[in-house]
């Protein structure tokens, strides 16, 4: 059995693309897709979160598990080269934002 050769790419950027910085992901899943809402999350107080959301994006199931592989590579690659990505201890028992 042997792989097809890999398509050229050509990446082109839609006149409405835009980059913006997120630290907060929240994650709606159903049996069609997965939905990712972007924002920025600002510690108000020590017990008051505020979550502006700017993004939601919806995508395939297919292209979720592939965005789960790359993400898993690039943090595997960074911890290689910078150590260890630590997250709060706080929120282990609640939802990573």
């Amino acid at each position: 059995m042997t792989i097809p050769a890999q398509p050229n790419v050509k990446l082109i950027n839609a006149p409405d693309y835009r980059e913006a910085y997120a630290n907060s992901v929240q994650m709606r899943v159903n049996v069609w897709d997965f939905f990712m809402v972007f924002g920025t999350l600002q510690q108000q107080t020590e017990t008051q979160v505020e979550i502006r959301n700017f993004q939601g994006i919806y995508l395939s199931p297919q292209q979720a598990k592939a965005l789960l592989r790359v993400l898993e590579q690039n943090v595997v690659q960074y911890e290689n080269a910078f150590g260890e990505i630590k997250l709060d201890p706080r929120m282990a028992a609640g939802p990573i934002h």
